[in-house]
């Protein structure tokens, strides 16, 4: 798979999606080598799943699954965390997110692949119980 991603940087760089999140990775996140906890980074992908699952839901969501979760390389302490988030499912009440992160070492314009998952969101209601996600499109005025 490492090499698959290898592969890829180089020709092609990070999805044309828009960026859901960034972040600098701070030594506060990092263990005692230098490398950033994987958590942490898990953390920055599950806000930027969740940001753009919110936005299609037109309201609240919560995580619910984290169902492929792949670490290709360490993320380093400086490092600028770029997570790009695109759905992929739009079921009844759920909506699944693939979240792919990069990053640019240092003051380096080479941006490099570090982690891709898949997350799924449930749109919830005031009652923090599972609701409809609503068709495509405006949210219609009461």
């Amino acid at each position: 798979m490492e090499r698959d991603m290898e592969e890829r940087d180089a020709p092609n760089g990070p999805p044309d999606w828009e960026p859901a999140i960034r972040a600098i990775a701070m030594p506060a996140d990092a263990n005692p080598f230098g490398d950033i906890f994987g958590g942490w980074l898990l953390s920055q992908m599950d806000l930027a799943g969740g940001t753009v699952a919110a936005r299609r839901a037109k309201g609240r969501t919560a995580t619910i699954a984290v169902t492929a979760m792949n670490f290709h390389r360490p993320v380093l302490i400086g490092d600028e965390v770029t997570c790009y988030a695109q759905i992929i499912r739009v079921g009844t009440t759920s909506i699944t997110v693939k979240v792919e992160s990069w990053v640019r070492r240092g003051t380096g314009e080479e941006q490099i692949a570090v982690t891709d998952g898949i997350f799924t969101y449930v749109a919830v209601g005031s009652n923090r119980r599972p609701r409809p996600v609503p068709p495509e499109g405006p949210v219609p005025h009461a």
